[in-house]
């Protein structure tokens, strides 16, 4: 009797279980739709720094192969400063709109940790955080607090200075979702922080994923690595900053880019991954470079060409046409946007305040892609000495709000401003334009 039972509802559990299967293959299959995204970004790193924009100095192999099998963009412009760049690129919009202070990221702003959420993604971000706000930032703005990392969108963190500073090298002091704060003696922060995002990306396979990866490298002090034989016994407390440890964090930074390439590889999730790397702003003043020839000294802070002009490279196998390199502008604000297009959301963007263009188009090699025409800055970062100010250029000429011009084909460091009278009709025209830009952007 209970046999016959059995075969009387033996065809109804059959096809219960391949419908269990077929809906969580469907389930799986309509998640991974959404391509993962990964951002990369090396902290004080300008675009002499890279074997493949014309380094004469430093190893950048898996930068450089990056580079080979995808998309270089040569006119990637940042803001001069951290704060002011970090705050930009996670939130799409200029810094007069929604810059707070120095070292602060205003709750009330939306990222891209938020967007992503939003469409689905797992989010994680990993490395320097410096957006909560000290004492002496939270003084400086008359008290406000910033964002914790749970607070922007970001459902995984781990993370160098949250609250507590600690050292961001060897041993690191880092804050973890799962953990809490603790110290790791002996160990390299850097190395850590790869850690976790492979497994945040093995755990998160078969889901869509977004990291943030902002890189406490290549910032100073500038220390042994563990590529170097003085790791083992250099004593943090010392506190040496010197810089001809700077190719060696150059060398170290690429071989941590170089493991989550590999990571993605060997998950098998490389066509179904874009992975961006960009810098947050030029090089240290105290790095001078051998660029192409030439000596190019790092200007971070400040508002010429060596102090914005930083790398973005792009790779998605199958997606992104290898070796490609592409000469449009473009400008932190155009991250958001061009993630909401990766992620295939479907919000409409006249709801939102962006003001960047999304360069997705670009990176698929549509040929009837938006570019820009020119870049805005609003630069006003609370902090130093740095004074503020707020211009417009492209790759040939910039223009101040004070009206000093400078033409960037032959004065990288604005040494020589030019007067109108030596310009020509081209030129005079594309003033008007960047004054025009320059009346539009009103606090």
């Amino acid at each position: 009797m209970k046999r016959n039972l059995f075969y009387r509802h033996f065809p109804f559990q059959v096809c219960l279980s391949v419908f269990i299967l077929l809906f969580t293959f469907t389930v799986k299959s309509v998640a991974q739709e959404k391509p993962n995204i990964i951002l990369i970004m090396a902290d004080d790193l300008g675009y002499e720094t890279l074997g493949c924009y014309g380094s004469d100095d430093y190893n950048t192999p898996n930068l450089d192969k990056m580079a080979d099998e995808g998309m270089l963009f040569e006119n990637c412009h940042s803001m001069p400063l951290c704060t002011p760049s970090r705050v930009q690129i996670m939130t799409g919009k200029y810094n007069f709109r929604n810059y707070v202070g120095f070292g602060i990221l205003d709750p009330k702003e939306k990222t891209f940790g938020h967007r992503m959420q939003e469409e689905g993604y797992k989010t994680c971000i990993a490395g320097k955080w410096q957006l909560y706000g000290n004492d002496v930032q939270r003084k400086l703005v008359n008290g406000k607090l910033g964002s914790l990392p749970d607070q922007a969108g970001f459902d995984s963190y781990s993370l160098w200075q949250v609250k507590d500073r600690g050292f961001r090298y060897k041993s690191p002091t880092i804050d973890t979702k799962e953990k809490g704060l603790q110290t790791y003696p002996g160990e390299y922060g850097p190395d850590l922080f790869v850690d976790y995002i492979e497994d945040f990306m093995e755990t998160n396979q078969d889901h869509p994923f977004f990291v943030y990866y902002p890189m406490c490298i290549t910032h100073d002090p500038f220390l042994p690595t563990p590529f170097s034989n003085g790791f083992n016994s250099y004593d943090p407390e010392k506190r040496t900053n010197d810089a001809k440890y700077f190719g060696e964090m150059v060398n170290y930074m690429d071989h941590l880019v170089g493991r989550i390439i590999k990571k993605v590889e060997s998950l098998d999730l490389s066509e179904n991954t874009l992975i961006l790397f960009v810098g947050d702003n030029g090089t240290d003043r105290d790095v001078t470079s051998n660029f192409q020839g030439q000596k190019l000294k790092g200007n971070k802070g400040y508002t010429n060409d060596l102090g914005t002009h930083v790398p973005l490279i792009a790779k998605w196998q199958g997606t992104i046409e290898p070796g490609v390199v592409n000469s449009h502008l473009i400008d932190f604000t155009d991250f958001v946007p061009t993630l909401l297009d990766v992620s295939m959301s479907e919000i409409n963007r006249n709801q939102l305040i962006l003001d960047g263009i999304s360069f997705f188009p670009q990176l698929k090699g549509e040929r009837k892609a938006e570019t820009r025409d020119w870049i805005f800055c609003h630069y006003a970062p609370n902090w130093g000495k740095f004074e503020p100010r707020r211009y417009v250029f492209d790759t040939q000429l910039k223009l101040y709000e004070n009206g000093e011009i400078y033409d960037l084909s032959k004065d990288l460091y604005e040494t020589t401003p030019i007067h109108k009278s030596h310009l020509g009709r081209k030129q005079l025209k594309k003033i008007k334009t960047f004054e025009s830009v320059l009346a539009k952007m009103n606090n």
